[in-house]
């Protein structure tokens, strides 16, 4: 019994124990704030100043790559200039090296034709002409043949060679050779022919008979005995002029349209060879309208030249202490041209002169007119000494280029002070004379 009292008490004690303790009780933490200070009257300012220096320095940035970006320049030069007033001698060989003056040839040939009407019939006497090249084969002595000297040809008939010439000596073996007309020793149409193979009369029995020799160029014509319809002289005149002038139009208009590109040929510098005594000027035509045809043959002999080297051969004439720089004239076609030998109308000297145009080898000739010479400018390496270069230092640049008289400079954007270091922003516009 006195066990189970001591029991309850405890018991009893612990309950009341548990009874008397206060409950836990969960406490909600509220969040702990930062502090804020009540903003200052101060600080609003500062923060608008800040934001616009930001905005600011990146504009400014933006600015500079937008430069970079698209940085070029623009130069405008006014090239040099000088106006001559020529009336100038020069000399030039044909192909000549570095030092002369060179010029080429250019030799076209070509024919023409016109219809006349002929009068009334006459007694008409006309020995066969015609031309023939003479060969030196014998030695390398030059031969010199008298007027009239007579050939045989191969049709069994005599001719006489129309003027004194000399044969050229032998080149090595090469025969030397020479051109000359011939005539028939009488008149009638027996002496017309084809081409014929000839020896010199004057050589027979000797050793040079058969060395030298000659044959015809084209056939032999003209050649006519008996009634026939002429024309007047007056409208023979009239027609081979007129058959002239056309006939060097059209091969002066042929050998322009081939001309190469940096070549001139002066309208002045062209001679038209033709051989009148060959031109048929009667008819002995029965028909009622009694007409004659006219043919006119002709080869035109041009003088080309080489239009830097013939420029620059001017400015040595014309200018003071020229330095040779790259330099052209505008106008070079439009000046005057004009041989320097002598001009003779004669039939035989006519195809003399013929004859020294084809194998020509030097001349001399006059250029005269008025004309403007033009400095080139470099502009690869006028741009180039450009790349990166300050804006102040254009004008030093500028002096060094004597072929520039002025010359104005932009860049882009323009508050830039340098040049673009990469050639294809720089742009080089040379007012050049058209």
């Amino acid at each position: 019994m006195p066990k189970n009292l001591f029991q309850d008490m405890v018991r009893v004690k612990r309950a009341s124990r548990e009874i008397q303790a206060p409950p836990k009780q969960e406490i909600e933490l509220e969040p702990i704030r930062p502090r804020i200070d009540p903003p200052q009257e101060i600080t609003k300012p500062r923060k608008r100043y800040t934001l616009w220096l930001v905005a600011i320095i990146s504009l400014l940035f933006f600015l500079v790559a937008i430069s970079y970006l698209f940085l070029n320049a623009t130069i405008v030069v006014n090239p040099r200039m000088q106006d001559l007033s020529l009336n100038e001698n020069l000399f030039s060989i044909k192909g000549a090296g570095s030092e002369a003056l060179p010029f080429d040839l250019i030799i076209l040939s070509g024919e023409e034709n016109q219809t006349v009407s002929v009068g009334e019939k006459k007694d008409v006497s006309e020995r066969s002409k015609g031309v023939v090249l003479i060969y030196n084969a014998f030695s390398s002595v030059t031969q010199r043949l008298d007027i009239d000297t007579r050939l045989e040809g191969s049709n069994g008939k005599i001719y006489k060679t129309e003027k004194q010439i000399v044969v050229p000596s032998m080149k090595g073996n090469t025969p030397g050779s020479t051109l000359v007309g011939i005539y028939a020793t009488e008149a009638g149409e027996e002496y017309n022919s084809g081409p014929l193979d000839f020896t010199i009369v004057g050589f027979k029995g000797t050793p040079k008979y058969s060395k030298f020799y000659a044959r015809s160029k084209g056939d032999i014509t003209g050649g006519f005995k008996g009634q026939a319809s002429i024309i007047s002289e007056a409208q023979k005149s009239e027609v081979i002029d007129s058959l002239k002038t056309t006939l060097q139009a059209k091969l002066l208009q042929k050998a322009t349209d081939q001309i190469p590109d940096g070549f001139i040929l002066f309208k002045d510098a062209v001679f038209l060879d033709v051989d009148e005594s060959s031109i048929n000027l009667f008819s002995t035509a029965t028909s009622s309208n009694n007409v004659l045809p006219i043919t006119l043959k002709g080869t035109l002999y041009g003088v080309l030249f080489d239009e830097t080297k013939l420029t620059k051969k001017i400015a040595e004439s014309k200018i003071s202490k020229y330095d040779g720089s790259a330099i052209f004239i505008p106008n070079i076609r439009d000046l005057s041209f004009s041989f320097l030998i002598p001009k003779v109308n004669s039939v035989e000297a006519g195809f003399q002169e013929a004859f020294s145009f084809k194998d020509l080898q030097a001349i001399n000739f006059n250029l005269s007119g008025t004309a403007k010479i033009v400095y080139r400018l470099d502009e690869a390496k006028f741009a180039t000494d450009l790349l990166g270069k300050s804006k102040k230092d254009f004008k030093q640049i500028l002096s060094q280029y004597p072929n520039i008289d002025s010359a104005d400079l932009s860049i882009n954007p323009f508050w830039k002070t340098t040049l673009p270091d990469k050639a294809k922003d720089i742009k080089v516009i040379v007012n050049y004379p058209k």
